[in-house]
């Protein structure tokens, strides 16, 4: 299968490193500057191969290749009108989050890719974690018995040089803040986990330490869900002195379950009600990543690849990108008007919040 990259900053090697750990023929990367394609080609020695072409232009490179597979990498705000590009032409895509930035944009996402039959997954890869998929397989069991609530907490660290690396950081039109940069795969698992039906949000966010980004640095919200459980979220960007931890805690009438780590990739806490012996092997579960993006990334081309390839919806869709940022457009409404948010919620875009700092 033929496969593109575009956008060669910070996340790309995660694209790259799965591309090549699923066999993908790479036949082009696309960044505006040089010095990223090679950069990134290099660390995964591929710097040499002359079947890879690179592009500054990502139009002439869809133009000119056809790729069946693109994954987009690019400054955010720059997701939904790439991903637009390519699905208009025939082009699956994965695009990384979050998969726009307004809810009018992944409405037309999701519309151009059932026009044009082409798959679209969003890049939550966290959702492929060994703790995570865990904790599913034993929701969807009916586990848990009736869910009373839960929460997500990323309590991370991103000091003035990581934006400054990136001027694009921080910014509403082409990031937002710590919730949509940092926070939303964590946000999407507590959506995905909790039932998805959400009825309302009641959200509060606070730039404070940095105040030369434009967006918030702390966000927190009640969540209401139409099955009666509520939630709770913590994001932020202000831990010192660097990443303490992403986890997930997830409360039943018969079972309980933290999963812990940098990246959710950890479990803490494994208690069910009709406990087995194979349960033993979830508690104190650790799993092994590089670095706070985890190892996901592969196991989400894969699943793409087999969705082309059979025809069916990738695992994590275009409408699981559109409900993750939906939730964060949601507390972003919240703090700017000061009231609870209800859902579904009306077209919002982060641009929206200029000047709320």
């Amino acid at each position: 299968m033929r496969y593109a990259l575009i956008g060669c900053g910070r996340i790309s090697t995660n694209h790259i490193k799965a591309a090549v750990n699923n066999k993908l023929e790479i036949v082009a990367v696309c960044d505006i500057i040089l010095e990223h394609m090679d950069a990134v080609l290099d660390k995964h020695g591929l710097k040499e191969e002359a079947s890879i072409k690179r592009y500054t232009d990502y139009k002439q490179m869809i133009d000119e290749l056809k790729p069946e597979l693109v994954s987009i990498a690019t400054e955010s705000g720059l997701h939904g009108e790439i991903a637009i590009y390519c699905i208009e032409r025939g082009v699956n895509v994965i695009i990384e989050k979050p998969m726009a930035m307004s809810l009018a944009e992944a409405d037309k996402i999701i519309e151009l890719a059932e026009k044009y039959h082409v798959k679209v997954s969003a890049c939550h890869q966290n959702r492929f974690n060994v703790a995570v998929q865990e904790m599913r397989r034993a929701l969807e069991e009916g586990r848990f018995g009736k869910l009373s609530h839960g929460s997500i907490h990323v309590r991370w660290n991103r000091n003035q040089e990581y934006y400054t690396q990136a001027p694009w950081r921080g910014t509403w039109a082409q990031d937002g803040g710590a919730l949509m940069n940092q926070c939303i795969h964590g946000i999407d698992l507590l959506r995905w986990m909790m039932g998805d039906d959400v009825e309302s949000v009641y959200g509060v966010t606070k730039q404070q330490f940095h105040h030369y980004l434009e967006a918030e640095d702390i966000g927190m919200a009640v969540v209401k869900f139409k099955n009666g459980a509520v939630a709770t979220i913590e994001g932020t960007t202000n831990v010192y002195p660097q990443n303490l931890e992403e986890t997930l805690y997830l409360f039943g009438e018969n079972g309980t379950v933290k999963l812990g780590g940098k990246s959710t990739n950890n479990i803490d806490v494994w208690n069910f009600a009709d406990e087995t012996d194979a349960d033993s092997k979830n508690k104190g579960l650790e799993e092994a990543t590089s670095n706070v993006y985890g190892n996901g990334h592969t196991s989400l081309f894969a699943d793409v690849m087999d969705a082309i390839e059979k025809d069916r919806a990738p695992y994590v869709d275009a409408y699981a990108g559109r409900r993750a940022l939906e939730m964060i457009l949601a507390i972003y409404k919240s703090q700017k008007t000061g009231e609870i948010v209800k859902f579904p919620l009306s077209d919002f875009a982060s641009t929206d919040m200029k000047g709320e700092f």
